[in-house]
């Protein structure tokens, strides 16, 4: 997914170029990847002659809380507290990432009279 959102829109040729610097993958295998995606609702083509055209359905950021969601949702019974209140006690954010959540948070928070 990242090397779509990087170059989108883009071939499996362009994807296959970025993502076998990091991975011994054949063409044939970086196609079927982005195939499943697209079943999976992440991507979706377009065609140009004979080549697919891939784009990303939404951007990172979205696909992101997205999974958080169904994390939250299958693990957490629903509660957005209960994974945060885990995270904090895990120690998953230094103090800098704890000092700009609460920021903004803080900053999201409605304003009461």
């Amino acid at each position: 997914m990242q090397a779509v959102w990087s170059i989108a829109p883009c071939t499996v040729e362009a994807v296959h170029q970025i993502i076998s610097h990091h991975h011994k993958l054949k063409e044939t295998s970086t196609r079927t990847l982005l195939r499943r995606l697209e079943k999976k609702g992440y991507l979706t083509h377009e065609s140009d002659g004979r080549a697919y055209v891939y784009r990303a359905v939404e951007p990172a950021r979205s696909l992101a809380a997205r999974a958080v969601k169904q994390i939250i949702d299958r693990f957490c019974r629903g509660s957005v507290e209960e994974l945060v209140s885990g995270m904090v006690e895990a120690k998953v954010f230094n103090e800098r990432e704890m000092e700009r959540l609460e920021k903004f948070v803080g900053g999201r928070r409605p304003k009461t009279k």
